[in-house]
């Protein structure tokens, strides 16, 4: 399995597993967990979740996945920015850990900006880090700016991971936020890898996938992991799709591939606002 190194040195999982949109549907239960388990075995042991995913019900999800083999696993959750308080992401984090079935969060994000200040955040971040109730904490949709910002503040320094909307269709990160991070060798997040699935729809994308005998997902999810400061959490809530993706491990795009990816989707050619979704 491909590793991508954090700041602090830790490596983990490349490809690992997102949760957006599962545990919603009690109906689906049974094959989500199945799929999460299944990537488990596959070494796709960090699995990335939020407090807001379906009200908590992700977590709690993952808590019953990962029952049993809570060791095997790097644990993301997330807070979100009206309980980024002191008092609120303490309180928090307690409610996640609970969810989650665990005494530890081995990243935790402010999951985007909103009106706590960031000097109150990092305070409650530093804290739950001295406590033992996660192990690293970073951010999640933060531009160049924010991060100049968080990054000047008394704990600011320690930022693990910026998690971020990119792939082939979304790449406006790369004109400075990118070189930022990597300046100071801070790992992207990439969330929603393929658009949603809306890239697996792409005509021209399509064709270029047939043509190099892969699948436009394995396509889409090879070129992030082409990148070695870059890890991609899909959501994969069936264990077919899962050994589809997987396949993206076995791709090594060749520069002529990485040309044409870049006809396709151009790089960007000046600033853009940050996207999300």
């Amino acid at each position: 399995m491909k590793t991508v190194t954090l700041p602090a040195g830790e490596r983990v999982p490349a490809f690992g597993q997102g949760t957006w949109h599962m545990g919603d549907d009690r109906a689906r239960r049974t094959e989500e967990v199945a799929a999460l388990r299944l990537g488990l075995d596959a070494g796709l042991t960090l699995i990335d979740t939020a407090e807001m995913y379906g009200d908590g019900r992700a977590e709690t999800l993952v808590g019953e996945a990962i029952a049993g083999r809570r060791d095997e696993v790097f644990l993301v959750s997330k807070v979100l920015p009206q309980h980024a308080t002191r008092r609120g992401t303490l309180a928090a984090c307690e409610q996640s850990l609970k969810r989650l079935n665990t005494d530890r969060i081995d990243l935790y994000l402010l999951h985007w900006r909103g009106n706590v200040p960031f000097a109150e955040t990092l305070e409650a971040l530093s804290a739950l880090a001295r406590a033992g109730k996660i192990r690293h904490y970073g951010v999640s949709n933060l531009d160049l700016a924010d991060m100049e910002e968080w990054s000047a503040l008394a704990g600011g320094e320690g930022v693990a991971s910026n998690q971020l909307l990119y792939n082939l269709t979304r790449r406006g990160i790369e004109w400075d936020l990118l070189p930022w991070l990597r300046e100071r060798h801070i790992p992207v997040m990439a969330y929603s890898p393929l658009e949603q699935a809306r890239l697996l729809g792409h005509a021209g994308f399509t064709a270029f996938a047939g043509r190099h005998a892969m699948t436009p997902a394995q396509a889409a999810l090879a070129w992030l992991l082409d990148k070695d400061d870059v890890i991609v959490i899909p959501k994969c809530a069936h264990r077919e799709r899962l050994k589809e993706n997987l396949g993206a491990l076995d791709i090594r795009l060749t520069p002529a591939q990485r040309t044409e990816l870049d006809r396709l989707f151009p790089p960007p050619a000046a600033p853009r606002p940050l996207e999300m979704l």
